[in-house]
């Protein structure tokens, strides 16, 4: 077998790794796979997708957040739709974890980074419950959605293709 052929052969026999892709979803969302908030099952492992150059891009599926659509990026890539496990209690059942105009900690990760800011709830709701809340920090800032992380602690998680 020639060099060429050779590498042809070992691009077209390489595969995505469904347990890296679980934890990019995982890191996306912000909660574990089978927790409410986090992937409800991992991705089927008999898949064979193709391995992908680019880094994988990762958004919320038509602006719902029930769903996450992980997109290869390449020429010929490829998407999946991954539904996320929902909270077994209704929201309305859920007990608030933080209440409407509470102070909370507003934690902003991306890749390399973590930041700590002071913000306040506009919203209220459940740990998982994605709520509005702003910086007290910049007066003017407009408000952003992070998801309750526990009580007094909400997320937002920064990447290169948020919605």
């Amino acid at each position: 077998m020639t060099p060429i052929a050779a590498l042809l052969f070992a691009a077209a026999t390489a595969f995505a790794d469904p347990a890296a892709i679980d934890q990019t979803v995982a890191e996306f969302t912000g909660a574990p796979l089978g927790t409410p908030g986090g992937a409800a099952q991992g991705v089927d492992r008999r898949l064979k997708l193709a391995a992908c150059r680019n880094p994988l891009s990762l958004g919320w599926y038509a602006g719902r957040r029930d769903t996450v659509l992980v997109q290869c990026p390449d020429a010929a890539g490829w998407r999946l739709f991954v539904p996320l496990l929902q909270n077994a209690l209704a929201p309305a059942q859920a007990a608030p974890a933080i209440l409407r105009g509470e102070a909370v900690t507003i934690l902003i990760s991306g890749e390399g980074f973590t930041v700590f800011q002071p913000g306040q709830a506009l919203d209220g709701g459940a740990v998982g419950s994605w709520i509005r809340v702003k910086n007290a920090a910049s007066a003017g800032a407009e408000p952003v959605r992070a998801r309750i992380v526990r009580p007094g602690l909400v997320r937002l998680d920064l990447g290169t293709d948020l919605p």
